[in-house]
């Protein structure tokens, strides 16, 4: 009986915790332990230089300026999205690889538009001059050209960097994490790109993302718009850089730089207005562009808008449609896209619409989150000419067209928007599920500490996540705040007695539990027991981590 093995009354208080009624009664029996004083720090010795002056090593505790240290229940959610995705990635058919975090610089130089400013470049390493990579995508291309690969279906967890201005709290550092998923070969016109947009939706869905839209264009429709507006084919990147700002700029402001800056006619600036502000379903504007004799007489813009009506046959087959938006505005400014591009956003994308008076305010240099937005949460696209200019440009024979699509998340941004949804008490550090005490008294007690290794190790063995305190004669009280720190939902305990009869008493924690004696069962078969109980504990069967993540 619970009476005979820890002295203690069988009913309990609901307003008194087990822990707290364990430690009263214990502490009558086991003489407490004195707390040992902590010894006084010698004085450091002083260093001194040859002159007799102290010397200081002086350091600033900080991180550099966008990247954090991320704490143990932030990393606890983080390793959700990873396995989130990479599950995701694996079902997609993809396998893994890994790239070194730099690169020659070379391989990196000429693919990011205005962008190449932000690439962190190293210094010359023995006559080798690297730069730490900007995204995943182009190390990819540069390992399909290398090892000549025909076909791949790859994806690529890692850290890149970027020297952009950081916003912490938005998830837009300096140094962050891709998930990368691509599909590198010649296939059917559209139909890895429709199973990469499948990819987005279900990958932001199982997030517990679902307020999103997809922004949907096409490089050959854009350069095609260009072109019957009267932009050179050498001013296209130009333009298309100043374009992909309409998200955060309003036209006036994006016309101003196509006209001053950027060399343009206000008739060709007005003209690709004309385009770029139309958006809606795939069908609405598939069906305005097709109507447009200009466009259609184009050949780069025709040659798009046949791409996209097979796309929306597999978008429909898929049922994506409606988290898709097709939006001219859409630019994408890195150089190396040459068809289908998307980004996905949500309504935390936005800067808020005072930013610009925000932004005059703010008093920090070094953070931007009070005027800027999360930003696109996951973009990618097709890029048919990398794999192909790599394998040209190192002297391989002219036929390695190898064509890319992909879809890269964009980590910290999804960690920023699922962190809103938890509170302090949502998630644990730590993911212990079991914890095995023991407890006992008289002159002949030895704390059961091998025997609760031998208990802990037989559930590790099972799988189970499982702890118990170093220590060979616990006080009860610690036992249980040990247990109620790591979260445990269950407790395996020792009682002197009736561990030496073959039981073991297998109980629930919580204060919602204190009145609960548990299930006294035989030693050799507690493992099932506890795995049967642990698949009660969460509701549905679903911890709290992945209810979080799921937005349950």
């Amino acid at each position: 009986m619970l009476k005979r093995v820890f002295g203690l009354p069988l009913q309990l208080t609901s307003k008194r915790t087990l822990s707290t009624v364990f430690y009263q009664r214990m502490s009558e029996q086991t003489a407490t332990t004195p707390a040992t004083p902590v010894a006084d720090v010698p004085p450091q010795q002083k260093q001194k230089s040859g002159k007799g002056k102290k010397s200081k090593l002086q350091v600033s505790l900080k991180t550099p300026k966008g990247t954090k240290d991320w704490s143990d229940i932030d990393m606890v959610i983080r390793e959700a999205i990873f396995t989130t995705l990479s599950n995701l990635f694996k079902k997609h058919g993809g396998q893994t690889i890994d790239t070194p975090v730099f690169e020659l610089r070379e391989i990196l130089a000429g693919k990011y538009g205005e962008d190449s400013k932000l690439i962190y470049n190293l210094e010359d390493q023995g006559g080798e001059l690297t730069s730490l990579r900007y995204d995943l995508t182009v190390p990819f291309a540069r390992f399909v050209a290398m090892n000549n690969i025909q076909n791949i279906k790859r994806y690529h967890i890692a850290k890149v960097y970027r020297r952009d201005q950081p916003a912490m709290t938005k998830g837009r550092m300096r140094e962050f994490y891709q998930c990368d998923f691509d599909v590198a070969g010649a296939y059917e016109s559209m139909v890895p790109d429709a199973e990469i947009l499948d990819i987005i939706v279900e990958g932001l869905t199982s997030l517990g993302i679902n307020d999103f839209k997809i922004k949907l264009n096409h490089r050959k429709i854009l350069d095609g718009i260009f072109q019957v507006s009267g932009v050179s084919d050498e001013d296209v990147r130009k333009i298309s850089s100043a374009v992909d700002k309409l998200d955060k700029s309003p036209w006036e402001a994006v016309k101003k730089e196509m006209v001053v800056d950027k060399g343009q006619t206000e008739e060709t600036a007005d003209k690709i207005g004309e385009y770029v502000k139309l958006n809606g379903s795939l069908r609405e504007v598939y069906d305005a562009l097709s109507q447009d004799p200009i466009i259609c007489a184009n050949e780069k813009a025709s040659e798009g808008l046949n791409e996209m009506e097979n796309l929306m046959k597999y978008t429909e087959a898929f049922g994506i449609d409606k988290f898709i938006s097709f939006d001219l505005s859409l630019a994408r400014g890195l150089d190396y896209y040459t068809g289908l591009i998307y980004e996905a956003v949500t309504a935390a994308s936005a800067a808020p619409e005072n930013a610009a008076e925000l932004k005059k305010k703010s008093k920090s240099s070094e953070d931007a989150s009070e005027y800027v937005g999360v930003g696109s949460i996951a973009a990618g696209g097709r890029y048919d000419n990398l794999v192909n200019m790599f394998a040209q440009a190192s002297g391989k024979k002219s036929g390695s067209q190898i064509p890319c699509v992909g879809i890269s998340f964009g980590v910290e941004r999804i960690f920023s928007l699922i962190k809103q949804r938890m509170t302090a008490a949502d998630i644990k550090p730590i993911y212990t599920q079991v914890y095995v005490m023991a407890f006992g008294g008289g002159k002949d007690w030895t704390g059961y500490l091998p025997e609760r290794m031998k208990v802990a190790k037989q559930l590790w063995d099972a799988g189970i996540e499982t702890e118990y305190v170093y220590k060979s004669k616990a006080n009860p009280r610690k036992q249980f705040e040990a247990a109620e720190k790591s979260g445990a939902p269950l407790a395996v305990i020792l009682g002197k007695e009736e561990y030496a009869e073959g039981k073991l008493r297998i109980k629930r924690l919580g204060p919602e539990f204190a009145d609960d004696d548990g299930e006294l069962v035989d030693a050799s078969e507690f493992v099932a027991v506890v795995q049967d109980k642990l698949s009660q504990v969460h509701e549905d069967g679903v911890n709290e981590v992945s209810r979080l993540i799921r937005g349950l």
